[in-house]
């Protein structure tokens, strides 16, 4: 999947939860896309690194520090 089709993806589904929401105020879109995004993204980079969370941190271009905390926040410890 390129950078490209990740981001088309993304609008084609903010568009969906616009419509969706028809006259509805939106709020904490920011929060509900990135937590959206994040725990797979995490998910599938610690597969990819058998566990490793230093390979990982590196693959994801983060401190280590910062990743398990991430993880932590999604349950992922």
């Amino acid at each position: 999947m390129s950078k490209e089709s990740l981001q088309e993806a993304v609008l084609k589904n903010l568009e969906k939860y616009f419509r969706d929401l028809g006259e509805e105020p939106a709020s904490n879109i920011y929060d509900m896309v990135v937590n959206a995004v994040e725990k797979p993204m995490l998910e599938v980079v610690m597969t990819r690194a058998d566990s490793n969370q230093s390979q990982a941190a590196e693959m994801l271009g983060i401190n280590r520090n910062t990743l398990r905390k991430k993880l932590q926040q999604h349950g992922l410890l």
